[in-house]
């Protein structure tokens, strides 16, 4: 009897699974309607302009007004982001100007659409996010991929580009 019943259990679970799989595994990205012209040399002086998703699946296209860019290319760059963006009042990157991207490209289907995309909708800010990664290499420097990347912005032109690695030297970064 006991021994059905574990199998019974186990059954559940594979099913179970095999459906939530399945459910998370399509990919819902159309990178038609979406577009980044950065130079393949990100560096102060570069001029970009992009068209982004946020975690809703909402265009954002980098505006005049934009004043920084904050990167993030690592789960704990990303945690530190989270970490400070939960003790500002709503609406606070848009007072600085300023847009989250989060490279997300890495990430298998399935992770992104079961676990990350979920996570990030409980978010009361936007997130843009890149999931190519053609796209990811041209934003990221492989070397700094750990650290938050900062870009100032002039009209859609980089005038400076920062590195942080804590939550005090970013809240510096950005004030």
């Amino acid at each position: 009897m006991f021994k059905k019943i574990i199998l019974l259990l186990i059954s559940v679970l594979l099913v179970g699974g095999g459906a939530f799989y399945v459910l998370n595994s399509k990919d819902n990205y159309d990178s038609s309607q979406y577009s980044a012209d950065v130079p393949a040399a990100f560096s102060v002086g570069s001029t970009l302009d992009f068209t982004l998703p946020d975690q809703f699946g909402e265009k954002h296209t980098l505006g005049n007004d934009t004043k920084k860019l904050v990167f993030t290319f690592s789960k704990e760059a990303s945690h530190i982001m989270k970490d400070f963006l939960k003790q500002e009042e709503k609406g606070f990157l848009n007072k600085q100007s300023a847009l989250y991207i989060a490279d997300i490209s890495t990430a298998p289907v399935f992770i992104r659409n079961a676990f990350i995309l979920p996570d990030l909708q409980k978010s009361t800010y936007p997130v843009l996010l890149v999931y190519k990664e053609e796209v990811a290499k041209t934003f990221r420097y492989d070397s700094k991929k750990e650290a938050i990347k900062i870009a100032t912005l002039d009209n859609k032109k980089v005038t400076d580009i920062r590195f942080v690695s804590t939550l005090k030297e970013f809240e510096e970064a950005l004030k």
